[in-house]
């Protein structure tokens, strides 16, 4: 099976311009293609893992890929998805994310000269005239179908800036650029970002008379129709600081059973035939499978042997024996104690199982929390700093663990 044909199966392609030239470019290793990434934090995060594998996939097959970071497009921010306006980051911000960002990739891509390359549209955009911009890619966008656009339509009832309204444009003038001057004739991403290639795609033709080509890939999604890498404390990082090896391992291990196999063939480099064979296994089986699938993830992102230590931790953690050595840990200071000891409701939130304090009373309220192994029934419920110090294990409903510990 060719890689067109697998991502195919693995149901990773949502929309493609020319399907058979796109078959023929990525199954002969044609392919010179770029993703883009904004700089939007210090870290990658869940929402990028399928393009991070999708580029992994096609560098295997023999295609080329471009890593595009966003550090011109950041100064604007992108309106796909979003029902408010991005936060405008200063340039030492959006230089410092880039650099994180390329740490990270290494760890699925290989850059070198006959490998990935990375690039940074503030490059590019950062210098251009505004007047002769205009003059050069205006004529070629009708405002009338940027406004069609779905990265738009879901935003004119709010309001739109102007700012974001050049968006399009901007990642229109990346892939036109890239393929000018590095040969880019395929653009991959989010199916939320299927108005702006096409719009690439478009300027391309009209500039240069050359064909170029956009596919996305399926965005993942639960089955409830949700965008899955979020928790309580937020977005699943992959970076080890914001989101530790075992609580990425935990947030896979805890996958709805009905996601279990699409994530598994979506995200995961089992082999297909393996998979096929798992979907024939007994429904006893699925716990099977979510080992397998966030052991299999957790190495990808962390290595092997943070994946051997997570997946450790959780069976200690399950199977009662309580070794807390590679679970997650907060530290508390001085600064988070009042009078020598710290209520329970604020504990829950400091562990990050609960946004706000009363999300977190209703937890308890419900019987949801319990402190080494005891539910915890009362609100004012309190913890001292000499029961700190030996740390103490907190638990939200069978499956989430947390170790606190006060360290002055």
């Amino acid at each position: 099976m060719k890689i067109f044909e697998e991502l195919q199966a693995r149901g990773l392609i949502a929309q493609v311009t020319d399907e058979n030239e796109i078959r023929d470019l990525i199954n002969n290793g044609g392919a010179r293609f770029y993703i883009g990434f904004d700089p939007t934090a210090d870290s990658l995060h869940v929402g990028h893992f399928m393009a991070l594998c999708l580029m992994k996939r096609l560098q295997m097959a023999g295609n080329k890929p471009v890593v595009l970071i966003g550090g011109g497009t950041g100064y604007i921010g992108d309106p796909s998805g979003r029902s408010d306006m991005r936060s405008m980051m200063t340039p030492e911000i959006i230089q410092h994310n880039c650099n994180c960002f390329k740490k990270q990739m290494e760890r699925f891509i290989t850059f070198g000269d006959d490998a990935a390359i990375m690039v940074n549209n503030a490059d590019w955009l950062l210098d251009l005239n505004y007047i002769e911009l205009l003059r050069e890619v205006g004529p070629c966008f009708s405002v009338n179908n940027m406004l069609r656009a779905e990265c738009y339509k879901q935003r004119m009832e709010k309001g739109l800036s102007f700012l974001e309204f050049n968006y399009m444009i901007m990642q229109a003038y990346d892939f036109y650029h890239l393929h000018n001057n590095y040969g880019c004739n395929m653009q991959f991403g989010g199916d939320d970002q299927w108005s702006n290639m096409l719009a690439g795609t478009e300027l391309i033709r009209k500039k240069t008379g050359d064909d170029a080509y956009a596919m996305t890939i399926t965005l993942l999604l639960n089955s409830e129709g949700k965008k899955m890498g979020k928790t309580a404390k937020g977005a699943v990082w992959l970076d080890p600081e914001k989101t530790s090896p075992f609580e990425f391992y935990q947030y896979w291990r805890n996958v709805d059973d009905a996601d279990v196999m699409k994530c598994i063939k979506m995200l995961t480099f089992i082999p297909l035939e393996e998979i096929e064979a798992m979907e024939h296994w007994e429904d006893n089986r699925i716990n099977e499978k979510k080992e397998i699938l966030a052991y299999s993830l957790t190495e990808l992102v962390h290595g092997k042997e943070e994946a051997n230590k997570a997946k450790a931790a959780a069976y200690a953690l399950f199977s009662g024996s309580g070794d807390s050595e590679n679970m997650p840990t907060t530290e508390l200071s001085d600064e988070d104690l009042a009078e020598s000891n710290i209520n329970i409701v604020n504990l829950v939130v400091k562990c990050g199982f609960a946004s706000s304090k009363g999300e977190a009373k209703r937890l308890i309220q419900q019987g949801g929390v319990s402190v080494n192994d005891e539910t915890v029934s009362t609100l004012d419920k309190t913890f001292t700093k000499d029961e700190l110090k030996d740390g103490l294990k907190v638990k939200k409903g069978k499956k989430h663990f947390h170790k606190v510990i006060y360290k002055g």
